[in-house]
């Protein structure tokens, strides 16, 4: 799961921690993403928490809008 392997890379997350934001990616999945596409939403995830977005309603919210660009 791209975002276990983010978050170990990370090193810097309580298992308490890892086990929210696994949950929201989880709750999160589209059905036929791509990897790229699974990557970038699991590295969302963890940028949208680590600026100190803590609620996981609110994450999975956030996690579900299109990016912009």
């Amino acid at each position: 799961m791209p975002i276990r392997r983010k978050l170990e890379d990370a090193a810097v997350f309580q298992p308490a921690e890892v086990a929210l934001l696994s949950r929201i990616f989880a709750e999160t999945t589209i059905e036929g993403e791509t990897n790229e596409a699974r990557e970038q939403r699991a590295s969302r995830i963890i940028a949208n928490y680590q600026l100190g977005i803590r609620d996981e309603k609110e994450l999975i919210e956030l996690s579900r809008r299109p990016l912009s660009r």
